[in-house]
């Protein structure tokens, strides 16, 4: 513990951002690093170094937190970065766009404002690639055994760098022209850019992975030939099937998928190929239905493309300010959420249910009609019914209208159907120990769990190829989460 009088003598204080009024100028990352200031390490010296560290527990992959915390507070950079590599292959991911579970589960949270867990994560990793600590994880031999690894989001890339470590040849195959899935064309420039990415995808290319682009398994190439040539395969597409709503008026022009408008801005903002017809919010009334992450994102989006207004509807009812006793400490809480994306601006309302999309006699969307409505208290172990409140139908101006109503499951076609994978009740991957019902082929991350954090699929890809090195080998030495929890206590 560096410091023990450190969290009674300084406050919780984040890095300074960009100006609203300059960051939405452009897509690029406004939130500010703090590589080589002070602030960061007298944050980390507000970690208590608890006997019972919840922060362990709270974070998906087990980061050994308050460690790492001291060595920054002693400016012990490469100690900081062995710890923190040691349990997490993409900090300089997390460290950007993750919620922080951590910081809920922090103890100095009970009563006082958590640690700056999210950003001293990020200020590590940031040094050490300033000071040349980020090294290939290069295995001093080869096992001769393959892997073929199908999707390249977090789970898939995670998986990679672990089973490469292990002495296994690794072939990352993604069907999009760059390595990166979600990461790269589903979260916003503005808060973790392609750079960022490309970076890290260059040391595990370093580290003898290689990356196959623009090959969509399942649909340009048979899966069962690739099942083929290799001696294991892990599917890591992703749940990408998204939740509809089907009202009157969805297929007018101008309604579109979240994942739509999100990845073509990617795309533009990078000046890479848009796929498909151009999507933009300029001069437009947005109306961005779902109050989640992704509704945030096309928030942010919607600004940068200086749209006339933006609307967020959210049909659950607004979530509380503070924890309450249905969510009590460490527990991650369902709290009100104002992200950075709504302080640019945003008209957002709870307890609203879209009836219907109007157009125009071109086809176009012009409004949305909706009603507010009125929860019940639900019976045990029943799901809560609302009433619509009589006499609040109404219309609000909508000419671009995006749905950010989270996914339903991986795509049941292609990879999938040519490799008759067992599916469980949810349309997700049916696995044992990773193992999906048909030898030798694995599944991790969104498709096999349903849609979840980032942090929570390089979890899913670390323990994925714990499970298929002892397939291949009979046993494993890849680091697991209860050995980092083990070593922290």
């Amino acid at each position: 513990m560096g410091k023990p009088t450190g969290f009674l003598e300084l406050g919780r204080e984040l890095p300074p951002k960009v100006s609203v009024e300059d960051r939405l100028k452009d897509n690029k990352e406004f939130v500010q690093n703090d590589v080589f200031g002070k602030k960061v390490n007298d944050q980390a010296s507000r970690c208590m170094d608890c006997g019972v560290p919840f922060c362990h527990n709270g974070c998906p992959i087990g980061n050994i937190i308050p460690e790492f915390n001291d060595a920054v507070y002693r400016e012990s950079w490469l100690e900081a970065w062995d710890i923190l590599s040691s349990t997490n292959n993409f900090p300089e991911f997390t460290g950007r766009v993750c919620p922080a579970p951590c910081e809920s589960s922090c103890v100095l949270g009970i009563n006082q404002d958590p640690i700056t867990i999210c950003n001293i994560e990020k200020t590590i990793v940031e040094k050490a690639y300033e000071n040349g600590y980020v090294k290939p994880k290069t295995p001093t031999s080869r096992t001769g055994k393959t892997v073929a690894i199908i999707g390249s989001g977090p789970a898939g890339l995670a998986a990679a760098e672990q089973l490469n470590s292990a002495g296994h040849t690794v072939t990352v195959y993604e069907r999009d022209e760059k390595v990166g899935g979600l990461i790269r064309f589903g979260i916003p420039d503005f808060k973790l850019g392609m750079d960022v990415i490309d970076r890290k995808i260059a040391v595990m290319e370093a580290a003898g992975i290689k990356m196959v682009v623009n090959a969509h398994i399942g649909v340009d190439f048979d899966a069962n030939d690739l099942r083929k040539q290799f001696d294991v395969v892990l599917l890591t597409g992703g749940s990408t099937v998204p939740r509809d709503l089907p009202i009157p008026g969805r297929d007018l022009k101008g309604v579109h998928f979240a994942m739509e408008f999100l990845g073509q801005n990617n795309r533009r903002a990078n000046g890479m190929d848009l796929k498909t017809e151009e999507i933009h919010a300029s001069d437009d009334h947005v109306v961005v239905i779902g109050g989640g992450d992704t509704g945030s994102d096309c928030v942010g989006t919607s600004n940068r493309h200086k749209a006339a207004s933006v609307t967020q509807v959210e049909i659950m009812p607004i979530p509380p300010e503070k924890r309450t006793v249905n969510m009590p400490w460490p527990s991650y809480p369902m709290i009100l959420k104002t992200t950075t994306s709504h302080e640019e601006g945003v008209d957002r309302h709870w307890s609203i249910l879209t009836k219907e999309f109007i157009g125009d006699e071109n086809g176009n969307v012009k409004e949305l009609v909706v009603a507010d409505i009125e929860w019940e208290e639900a019976a045990p172990g029943q799901r809560p019914n609302f009433k619509e409140i009589e006499g609040s139908v109404r219309s609000i101006p909508c000419t671009k209208a995006f749905l950010a109503m989270g996914f339903l499951h991986p795509e049941p076609t292609g990879v999938l159907a040519q490799l008759s994978i067992g599916l469980d009740e949810r349309g997700n991957v049916k696995t044992d120990d990773y193992q999906t019902t048909q030898p030798g082929v694995f599944a991790a991350g969104d498709m096999r769990t349903g849609q979840s954090l980032i942090v929570r699929c390089i979890n899913e890809g670390r323990e994925a190829s714990r499970a298929i090195d002892t397939y291949l080998m009979g046993n494993t030495n890849l680091e697991c989460i209860n050995d980092s929890l083990m070593i922290a206590n």
